[in-house]
């Protein structure tokens, strides 16, 4: 079971650098043809509701509700049956998410005063926000059919096609910007169309590995099926339970819209740096271990359901701390070398790090939260992480209030210490439930990564200075950093091994360190 859950997590990390590479292949050229200013501002809140549909959808909200179900049709079921419950799931599907389309489309106005009322005060900004808002909405039908093929076919353990669909979004906005904005009144109008071209690919790339299985829908409409009834009771708190950090980055944006102008970017080109590993390391256990988690729940193992998320926890701390370390001790590094070009500046470089440290320091509370939901929603328990996020996103709301003084990056730290709130509600819920019982040596593992994290963040703050990327050329700064991460990542490594570490010691079955 550990080698099937390693090689699953590989793929989806795999595929997953794929896109997060294009992901900043595609900042880097935005920030060099538009720059910072207050259509990009724009172009970014416009972009806020694609984009957290985007992570809503394909990024593990939409599959805590519907794997758990499609796991319990696959065990106790025949496949006709599975296929009738997935051609009215995506009829049902459609109708809902075209009614909503369309009913944003229409209020799309109301929706920016929301998302940035300071954006009001802007009247052009306001109005071009509200133009890229509508052209981009329609991504929700997209994204959210692009989610349920996806969900079907990580049910069936394929895991590579639903990874690697997320690069079409990039490479949409890519084509678009260099050759569609240069034919625009209004050049970055061009990105939204992008997003639009992109939802279409994005579906008709996973039809041919669902017709492959003889699962491609039929779109049949039902709200009378009970299982269909089911599954839309489940859906709106599984997307709440597991999205709670990303309403919090909605939030980040309304309240930045009245700070200074280039606080929505600096926030934006952050979040994007600390999306990198949570994406590839979160996105990927949380794909993973649902289905195996759900597997377990239908066939009533107990001991898999625990040891399947102390193997999760044990990965994410493995690899979410060092790379927490990494953003707060190479924040600038990592700015001016993707960013710093053209019209985004020194002043920008220094901004957007405050914030990137802020948000760094939620890192491993993000990827932790993606494996502690799935110990909820595998038992097709949403009531409780929706109760609990919402006592998160709370607090982060009150800490946004408390930290306006520390301007942009008050706002990154309160979502960070927010997402660590609703970590320890769901640990300590788990483990008062005896759902999950850790494995023996955690404290052993906690001491080895300890150790591995001094050695590496010695090396790193002893000998990088933050005020070399700013002389260097381009091609220098990518050397540089490259061998940078290098050293960090063998040091780490290192001194894991020498402490005692080895891939054993990640066995879901194994029971000592």
């Amino acid at each position: 079971m550990s080698r099937q859950l390693f090689k699953s997590t590989l793929i989806v990390s795999s595929m997953t650098l794929v896109s997060r590479l294009l992901g900043f292949v595609r900042d880097m050229l935005i920030e060099r043809l538009f720059g910072v200013d207050l259509a990009t501002d724009a172009f970014f809140v416009a972009f806020k509701i694609p984009n957290f549909l985007r992570r809503l959808f394909t990024e593990g909200a939409f599959a805590h509700a519907f794997v758990p179900i499609v796991a319990e049709y696959k065990e106790n079921g025949d496949k006709a049956t599975l296929k009738q419950f997935i051609d009215k799931s995506a009829g049902t599907l459609t109708v809902i998410l075209l009614l909503v389309t369309l009913a944003g489309v229409v209020i799309a106005p109301l929706l920016i005063v929301i998302l940035a009322p300071g954006f009001s005060w802007q009247g052009t900004q306001h109005d071009l926000a509200v133009q890229m808002l509508q052209i981009t909405l329609p991504y929700l039908l997209f994204i959210g059919l692009t989610a349920l093929a996806g969900g079907i076919l990580n049910a069936h353990d394929k895991f590579a096609i639903p990874a690697l669909t997320p690069v079409f979004l990039n490479l949409c906005m890519i084509s678009t910007a260099i050759w569609l904005a240069p034919e625009m009144s209004e050049p970055v109008v061009a990105l939204a169309w992008g997003v639009f071209i992109a939802g279409i690919v994005q579906v008709c790339f996973q039809l041919p590995a669902l017709f492959q299985l003889g699962l491609l829908p039929r779109l049949k409409v039902d709200f009378n099926d009970p299982g269909i009834q089911h599954f839309l009771k489940q859906l709106l708190p599984s997307i709440f339970s597991v999205s709670v950090t990303q309403i919090n980055l909605l939030l980040d944006t309304l309240v930045a819209s009245f700070l200074t102008v280039g606080s929505v970017s600096w926030l934006y080109y952050s979040d994007r740096l600390v999306e990198f590993p949570v994406g590839i390391l979160g996105l990927a256990l949380g794909s993973v271990i649902l289905p195996h988690l759900a597997k377990n729940n239908a066939s009533e193992n107990s001991v898999a359901f625990s040891q399947t998320i102390d193997w999760g926890l044990r990965l994410a701390f493995l690899l979410g701390t060092p790379a927490t370390l990494g953003l707060l001790l190479l924040a600038e590094p990592l700015l001016s070398t993707l960013f710093q070009y053209n019209e985004f500046s020194l002043n920008d470089v220094h901004l957007s790090a405050q914030s990137l440290r802020a948000y760094a320091l939620g890192l491993l509370g993000y990827i932790l939260i993606k494996v502690l939901v799935g110990g909820f929603t595998a038992r097709q328990d949403m009531q409780t992480p929706v109760r609990y996020g919402i006592y998160a996103m709370l607090v982060s709301l009150a800490l946004n209030v408390l930290a306006i003084p520390l301007n942009h990056a008050g706002l990154a730290l309160a979502t960070s210490l927010g997402a660590f709130f609703n970590v320890g509600l769901l640990l300590n819920t788990l483990l008062k439930q005896q759902v999950y019982q850790p494995s023996a040596g955690w404290l052993l593992f906690f001491t080895r990564i300890a150790l591995a994290c001094l050695a590496m963040s010695s090396v790193l703050y002893t000998w990088v200075k933050p005020e070399w990327w700013h002389q260097w050329s381009s091609g220098e700064r990518v050397l540089n950093l490259v061998l940078w991460v290098s050293i960090g990542i063998i040091t780490y490594g290192a001194t894991l091994v020498l402490t005692g570490l080895r891939l054993r010691h990640l066995s879901v079955s194994h029971g000592r360190m």
